[in-house]
Order: C-alpha cells, then structure tokens, then sequence
C-alpha cells in the first residue's frame, strides 16, 4: 500500500505481509517485479489501470506472465468488449487476445495459471 493511503484505506494486517511504498509508481514497481502472474479481480478505477498498464507491458514485449481477468459475474465482459472494439477498429491487432485469459470462476484461476506457465 502506498504511505499516503495508509491513513484513508483499510489495511489487511492478517495478510502474510504488507510493504508500504513511497508512492503508487512504487506500489506498482513492487508488484511487478515479484509477480509470476497477474489476476485482475472485480475492482474499481486503480484496479482497471494496473490491469491495462500490465496488458500494455505485455503487448510491448516487457513481460510473458499469465494475465488473468477472473469475469466473475460478467465483471470485465465492457473491457473484454473494449478490446474486441479496438482490434475491429484495428487501434489493436487481434494478437492481444492471446496475452490474458478470461474465467469465471475462482476455481478456474489457478489451473489457467499453471497451464500458462
């Protein structure tokens, strides 16, 4: 979590551990480089962002690592449709659907994990 949004949000002390960041850039520098994979669960605007910028690392040749949207619920079937807007306005190349996958449900997330690796 970021050290300015230790005073606003909640933070999860039961967790194994928690690193506080100077700054979002941090934040996201720090989950980058100790993830395998990414798992996009519902979330609101900062969770849209950092699914997008890990997409667009990938598009760019930054990373290989299994991106997973979990569609629970239909959640992300508007960026799914955004994307497939993209590749029929040809602002994207249909080769983008290749690096995520999409579940839905939790169960499924961490075998398309492991068949991703």
């Amino acid at each position: 979590i970021p050290e300015f949004l230790t005073r606003v949000e909640v933070q999860l002390h039961e967790a194994n551990e928690l690193i506080v960041t100077d700054s979002m850039h941090s934040r996201k520098r720090e989950m980058f480089e100790r993830s395998d994979a990414f798992v996009a669960l519902p979330g609101g605007i900062g969770t849209l962002e950092e699914t997008v910028e890990m997409l667009t690392w990938a598009q760019l040749g930054r990373h290989s690592r299994p991106i997973i949207l979990a569609n629970l619920n239909g959640f992300w079937e508007p960026l799914i449709g955004l994307l497939d807007h993209m590749i029929k306005s040809d602002f994207a190349r249909s080769n983008i659907r290749r690096i995520y996958g999409v579940v839905d449900q939790v169960e499924d997330i961490l075998p398309r994990i492991e068949a991703a690796l």
